[in-house]
């Protein structure tokens, strides 16, 4: 029942209005930083993830292709794996797979506190050329339906 109805919250927040992606600093594997503004201009999927999470590993060659597909139009991915993943699973998955896209290491839990306090994973958000958040999903996304909203927001 908790499950049920923490999954309703996620998809009525889901429905509101955009808000604001939270002002947050990725840490890069290769030891760089990107911000949350760096991103305005963009359309970003922020993905919330963790080796040990069946679903997460399940979904990523989806994201990689969604990634490759759009990439070239202004398309953006971070993927930020979970303070309780350890650095060098996240290493290595990242390294064995050949993940394109910019991968985060959420050390202090700080990211996913910002954005809602994420423990589900995946959870996933999509964030416009404003910066704002217009879709949460936890758990897979619908990529058909992901593909058909980045194309309406790289095309506004």
């Amino acid at each position: 029942m908790a499950l049920a109805s923490l999954l309703l919250g996620a998809s009525l927040l889901s429905a509101c209005g955009n808000d604001a992606a939270p002002p947050s600093t990725f840490v890069l594997l290769d030891g760089s930083s990107q911000t949350t503004a760096d991103l305005k201009g963009k359309v970003t999927l922020v993905n919330f993830w963790a080796t040990s999470c069946t679903t997460c590993v399940a979904e990523m060659p989806d994201i990689v292709a969604t990634y490759d597909k759009f990439k070239a139009r202004g398309y953006e991915t971070i993927a930020v794996a979970m303070q309780y993943d350890p650095p060098s699973y996240v290493v290595n998955f990242a390294e064995t797979r050949k993940l394109p896209f910019k991968v985060a290491i959420d050390n202090t839990g700080a990211v996913a506190k910002a954005w809602g306090d994420v423990k589900l994973t995946p959870t996933t958000y999509v964030v416009n050329k404003q910066g704002e958040i217009v879709k949460r999903y936890v758990g897979a996304p619908d990529f058909s339906e992901l593909h058909q909203l980045i194309e309406k927001l790289l095309a506004a």
